[in-house]
Formats: structure tokens, C-alpha cells, sequence
């Protein structure tokens, strides 16, 4: 056997590439199906499963590595290119900002000689590959690339899983051929392209952001013709972030469910915006029960990020957190919501819970939403993508939309996860592999109009071009009664666009993105600049 099993055994780490006193280990290979088992003689902790240079790609070719969550950078690159490594940073930064935790950076070792990715891999160039994991349920499969030499390497991530002797437990499993069409041939058997409902709707965040009043939705929710299908209420209508049976009074004198009818009245769907497993500092959560926080080995609550006033993740296996999220939840189904916005779901793999894995973490939270959720459509946000099949409807497959291009110049050397249209778009065109497979892809937000935004016309077209042709939800946040006549017609093209068109394909051509796609029989070509943000 080729690989190597790392764990823990009577306090002691240990590593083995074959059977003994403690583990028994059973390698199989057919058909392009890699598996390994590892039966526990003795009680035993897992670390890590290794199988080093499994595979070589060409140096000059180039890579797909779909990234850790949502927001994460995933795109084709080139070996000469570099990861953003946000561990980095001084630590002074870190601490203060917390910047290391929307990410990967605590518990993957980044290295500037190598690329990685997580659960589907391909690359083109004159040695293809192809790399699928089918074992998420266990343990995220990071594939790694040396950016010099293009030898290939696995990581599966099945660090804490505790086996207690005589249990086995599949600790990889994956697809592996050196040829990408074999290779998507396999994932189109195993995923099939499936009939996904696409809504276009109006969502609160990308022009109010927490500044959203009862009024503002209001008018806006006027000026949505019978073309909408949904309108939905995000971040600022509660008191604090974990508080979410206490809306504003302020801003909502008369609560969410007046909006609610409102909604329905003019036949839309009704969404609201959760981020069901966190709590910012000045929550009243946070205040009235610290226990329901989950600690890290410091003893202190795990912290999930800086935005508000800091957030920390909720302990997922405190019975009375679970009873809360669910209540929560319940709740506004109750109300009448027929669309639910989860965000921030990577705070339920970031802490270390006892015997499982970080991927074993997403799938039990994962599964709690749906369970709760039944009968609603669900859109994940800041969620592990293989972890979502099955558990939502629609994923975020890029991080949030900036009203300018790109955002500051220290967050672009160093965060994967910044608040970015550059690499949202990205991420809209490489994660389209997922959509109508996996989940619809959700590629955030267009914006048209021409207040509060430093986006330029020339961008503002591409965001809806791309949006339209590779999304399954077509969004904004804008004030539609306020268009003029060209922005009118501009969003009725790029809503025919979003029903008639079909993506056949993509490819890179250095800062390019060449785009294929068919629309009622005719070819048609549109080349996206990756650097400017614009179409040519």
C-alpha cells in the first residue's frame, strides 16, 4: 500500500503504511476507485491518511482546486501561480481580526511550493487527471500539487475521528483516471444533472447592508413586477447576530410578519437570512448563556471571525443549543418564510469536536437545517460544498459581491475568503460543475444601478452577463423603481439570457475566460477579462 495512516494511540502519535499491533489496513483498486479501511485492534485516534505522489500533472498545464467553503477562491490555475496564505499576516492582525478563521489556514499547513484543493480536481494540459472523493461524509479529500514539479499528492482529512477497537472505519475513498472526459463521465454518473427551479429575486443586503428598515422593504417590495419570485429580508432585522427571536423594534416597528403577508399578497416568495450556528459578542445570547458556547483548548469561546462586533461558534452538541437553533428556525418557518438564507455554516467544522472529523462536524449541522427546514427552500452561505448535497437547495459558490472590483489591497495579498467580485466571478464560472448536480449554484448578487457602488458600467454588465448565464438564482439588492429606461432593458436581456441560455463551454486563456454557450439554436462567444472585470 502506497499510503501512510497517522493517529494516536495510548497518548502516543504513531504513523504506519501497513498492518500492526494497532491498526489493520485493506487497500483496493478497480475500476479507477481507490478505497482504504482501517480496522482499529486497539482504541485509537485518527490524524491523517497520506498517499504522497499518487499522480504527475503538467508543470505548464493548468489546475482546477475547488476551494474549502463557499467564499473560498476556486478557479483554474496555473502552477506558477500562488495560493493566499492569510497565516501570513502578523499576529498581532490575526488575533485582532481574526482573519484565519473564515478559511482553511487553522488545520491545513499552507505551503508556498504547493497548491491545494478539497473533493474535485481536474487538470488539463499534456498530463490530464482527475480526482473525485467519494468519502466527504468522512473526511474532505485536499489534493495537493507541487507548483514545480506537478507531482500530485492526497491528504484525507480524517484528524479526530476516534475508532474504538474492532471498528473499521473507510478512511479514503476516491476516483482517479488521467483522462478529464473519463473523469467527468464518472461524475456525471454519480452526480446527474437534475431539473433545478431558478428564481429571480430582490435581497436586502448589497444597499442597506445592516441599515434596513421596515420602510426601505417596503418600497422596494413595490417595485417589483410579477417577473420576481422572491423577496428577501437579510442581515439587520434583528437586535444582535444569535438574537433571532428579537427584531429591531426600530426598524421594524410592526415585526416581519405584516411583511411577510405582504409578500405573499404580491405573489412572491418570502426569504429571510439566519446564520444559525454563531453569536456575536454583544449578543444578548452571549451575554445570558456563555456555556452554549462551544471552547477551544484555551478555554475560551471559539472565535469564527471579526465581523460585527466579533462572533463566536455555537457549541453543536449542547442539547439546549440545538433546541435554540431549532426554535429559531421553526419559528420564522412558522411565520410563513418560504426561503431560508443559512450563512456563515463554516462555524460548524471550525471548532474540534470529540471522535469525529471536521467534515463529519458540516454534515451532522448540516443535516439538523434540513430536518428542521423541511418543505423550504434553503440557501447555503459560507458552507462546505460537498457537505451541502442533499442538505440544500442552493449554495453560494463565491464570496460576497464588493461594490467595488476587488476589495483592499491587504485583503487581496492575503484573504481567500475577502468579500471580492473579482473572484466571486471566478467562482461563478468554474463552480458551474456543481450546478443542477449538486445543488443550484447561487453566484450572488447584479448590480445596475449608479448610486452607492464604485463598480464600472462595463463591470456592472459583466456581474449580470455571467450571473445570468451561470446561475440557478439571479439576485439583486438594487431599487428596481428607480432604473431608468436602458436598465430596465438591460435587466429584461439578461432575464432572457437566464431562461434561454446554455453554458457548453469554458475555458482560460491566460487573464481570459473564453465562454461558449447556445440560445434558441445559435452559438454565441463572450470572452471575460479576469483583471478588469469586464467583457469583450
Amino acid at each position: 500500500m502506497s499510503g501512510m495512516l497517522y493517529y494516536r494511540a495510548s497518548g502516543v502519535d504513531l504513523a504506519t503504511p501497513d498492518d500492526n499491533e494497532d491498526v489493520r489496513l485493506h487497500a483496493t483498486v478497480e475500476n479507477g476507485r481507490h478505497t482504504v479501511t482501517v480496522t482499529a485492534l486497539t482504541d485509537v485516534t485518527l490524524t491523517a491518511f497520506r498517499e504522497e505522489n499518487v499522480a504527475a500533472v503538467d508543470p505548464a498545464g493548468k489546475v482546477f482546486l475547488n476551494g474549502y467553503q463557499s467564499w473560498t477562491d476556486s478557479r483554474e490555475f496555473y502552477l506558477s501561480e500562488k495560493e493566499k496564505n492569510v497565516t501570513r499576516l502578523p499576529s498581532f492582525l490575526l488575533k485582532s481580526f481574526a482573519l484565519d478563521r473564515y478559511g482553511d489556514a487553522t488545520f491545513y499547513p499552507y505551503e508556498k511550493g504547493k497548491l491545494h484543493g478539497y473533493d474535485l480536481f481536474y487538470a488539463r494540459g499534456k498530463k490530464e487527471l482527475f480526482i473525485l472523493n467519494d468519502n466527504v461524509k468522512v473526511a474532505w479529500l485536499a489534493v495537493e500539487v507541487e507548483r514545480k514539479s506537478g507531482r500530485v499528492s492526497l491528504l484525507s482529512m480524517v484528524d479526530g475521528i476516534a475508532l474504538r477497537a474492532g471498528e473499521t472505519l473507510t478512511v479514503c475513498d476516491y476516483y482517479c483516471t488521467e483522462s478529464i472526459e473519463e473523469g467527468f463521465a464518472l461524475y456525471d454518473a454519480l452526480y446527474p444533472k437534475k431539473p433545478v427551479e431558478k428564481l429571480f429575486g430582490y435581497t436586502s443586503w448589497y444597499n442597506y447592508y445592516q441599515n434596513v428598515t421596515e420602510d426601505i422593504l417596503l418600497r422596494d417590495l413595490a417595485a417589483l413586477d410579477d417577473r420576481f419570485d422572491l423577496c428577501q429580508i437579510d442581515d439587520g432585522y434583528e437586535t444582535a447576530v444569535g438574537d433571532w427571536l428579537s427584531v429591531d423594534a426600530q426598524k421594524f416597528p410592526h415585526g416581519l410578519a405584516p411583511i411577510v403577508e405582504k409578500i405573499h399578497e404580491r405573489g412572491k416568495k418570502a426569504g429571510i437570512w439566519l446564520a444559525p450556528f454563531v453569536a456575536e459578542k454583544k449578543s444578548a445570547l452571549f451575554a445570558e448563556h456563555p456555556d452554549w458556547f462551544k471552547k477551544g483548548e484555551d478555554g475560551e469561546p471559539v472565535v469564527c471571525g471579526c465581523n460585527w462586533s466579533g462572533f463566536y461558534a455555537l457549541d453543536l452538541e449542547n442539547a439546549d443549543v440545538l433546541d435554540y437553533i431549532k426554535r429559531c428556525l421553526t419559528h420564522y418557518a412558522d411565520m410563513g418564510f418560504d426561503f431560508f438564507k443559512l450563512d456563515f455554516l463554516y462555524a460548524a467544522s471550525l471548532p474540534r469536536y470529540e471522535g469525529i472529523s471536521r467534515s463529519m462536524a458540516a454534515e451532522r449541522a448540516y443535516a439538523l437545517i434540513r430536518e428542521t427546514l423541511q418543505g423550504k427552500l434553503l440557501l447555503g452561505c459560507g458552507a462546505t460544498p460537498f457537505n451541502s448535497i442533499g442538505k440544500f437547495d442552493y449554495l453560494r459558490v463565491g464570496p460576497d459581491v464588493s461594490l467595488t472590483f476587488d476589495d483592499v489591497w491587504y485583503m487581496r495579498v492575503m484573504h481567500r475568503e475577502r468579500i471580492s467580485t473579482k473572484t466571486t466571478l471566478q467562482n461563478t464560472v468554474y463552480r458551474s460543475l456543481f450546478d443542477g448536480r449538486l445543488f443550484g449554484n447561487d453566484p450572488d448578487v447584479f448590480l445596475l444601478r449608479d448610486d452607492n457602488i464604485k463598480l464600472s458600467p462595463e463591470q456592472r454588465r459583466a456581474l449580470i452577463t455571467l450571473n445570468a448565464l451561470f446561475g440557478s438564482l439571479l439576485m439583486t439588492s438594487d431599487n428596481v423603481g428607480a432604473y431608468d429606461e436602458q436598465k430596465r432593458q438591460t435587466l429584461t436581456d439578461a432575464l432572457a439570457l437566464y431562461r434561454e441560455a446554455t453554458v457548453t463551454d469554458f475555458s482560460r486563456d491566460g487573464r481570459y475566460i473564453n465562454i461558449h454557450y447556445t440560445r434558441n439554436g445559435t452559438s454565441f462567444t463572450v470572452f471575460y477579462d479576469t483583471e478588469k472585470g469586464v467583457l469583450k
